[in-house]
């Protein structure tokens, strides 16, 4: 008979739901104590569904697609942090063979970027112009998992400054032409500048979102578009300053003004009722296993830390389609020795991970 785990201690199911105890029984969550549970292995702490990274680019690093060998690594960093599912916000290398391995984290891609040519980080994205932006988005609605990644702004070297990149009517017929292959779209934005346009268009999340205004944060929580701030990676702004204000200088203060109302912003858009998810950015210029620091950041922000919670455990599970611990749910959750809602930075120190109902550490 397989062994059954017996998890106790304090099992927060929902940010109200507060459970004495679990059962994992072939690989998944019952509240219901085994007739027969034969071998029996116990876990004692506070648990939580497995952690979410909601913008997390597994395959890619500075230069591009990576091989297998680093992308393994990369997910196995990601889980022994406690992240077990990942929104793979834009990626161009084929992690497919991830989603054979019971040992590594659930990934949910969004495709390859999309970017305008010549505007964006080289060999990371489809580097198209308007006209052809509905059939790269087609094309990558049916390679993802119900996301498509636009990338809504970048360095514009005419201008020397951040600038939107698609016009309206295109980003609209192209959000639209995914909402009809059933993916939702969402797009990395800095900028002031396009941010309405996307958001008229239909556009259902922005990565970063940095610049958010109070002209348009009503207008995400009317139309319910969720955002993805990677403070994690918003901090490094004054560093890009630095490195490029020699040849862009408006770019390189406007970087740094997003950045000195970061958390500002943030706070404002919560405040207003815009729904805000964790997402480290990782991948990129980035270290794997950062969800801990974005969720102390939001925290930072100002977002209660329950809230906090949510927006990398339930409410984050529920927003991307996936259960977090009801019955009959797969066994994906993480055991910490102390209570994450005092002191959200207990996530950084997982005591157990369980992934697929097996401890993985």
């Amino acid at each position: 008979m397989s062994v059954v785990l017996h998890v106790t201690g304090r099992v927060l199911a929902g940010p109200q739901d507060v459970r004495d105890e679990l059962w994992v029984v072939g690989g998944r969550v019952t509240y219901d104590r085994p007739a027969h549970a034969g071998d029996v292995r116990t876990v004692r702490g506070w648990a939580l569904p497995g952690l979410v990274d909601a913008h997390c680019h597994v395959g890619l690093d500075a230069h591009g697609a990576v091989d297998a060998a680093t992308s393994e690594k990369q997910a196995v960093t990601d889980r022994d942090a406690g992240t077990l599912l990942i929104r793979d916000a834009g990626s161009p290398a084929d992690t497919r063979w991830i989603d054979d391995r019971d040992d590594l984290p659930r990934i949910i891609r969004a495709g390859r970027h999309i970017a305008r040519t010549r505007r964006y980080i080289r060999n990371y994205a489809h580097e198209i112009e308007p006209a052809d932006l509905v059939a790269y988005v087609g094309r990558e609605a049916r390679r993802g998992d119900g996301w498509v990644k636009l990338v809504g702004d970048w360095l514009d070297r005419g201008t020397g400054d951040l600038g939107a990149c698609w016009p309206r009517a295109e980003a609209e017929a192209a959000i639209a032409e995914a909402h009809r292959l059933g993916a939702r779209v969402t797009a990395h934005c800095f900028a002031e500048d396009s941010l309405r346009d996307l958001v008229e268009a239909g556009i259902d999340c922005i990565e970063h979102a940095t610049g958010l205004t109070e002209d348009t944060i009503p207008l995400f929580a009317e139309r319910g578009v969720a955002i993805v701030p990677t403070l994690v990676n918003i901090a490094t702004f004054p560093r890009l300053a630095d490195g490029g204000e020699a040849k862009f200088p408006r770019w390189a203060g406007h970087m740094r003004r997003l950045h000195e109302r970061r958390y500002d912003t943030v706070r404002a858009a919560y405040d207003a009722g815009v729904p805000v998810f964790v997402g480290t950015d990782a991948g990129g210029s980035l270290a794997h296993g950062l969800v801990a620091e974005e969720v102390a950041e939001l925290v930072t922000a100002g977002i209660p830390p329950l809230d906090a919670l949510s927006a990398t455990t339930w409410g984050a599970r529920a927003w991307l389609g996936r259960p977090a611990l009801e019955e009959g749910a797969p066994a994906d959750l993480v055991v910490y020795d102390e209570d994450p809602r005092a002191d959200v930075r207990m996530l950084a120190a997982p005591r157990r991970v369980i992934l697929a109902g097996r401890v993985i550490g």
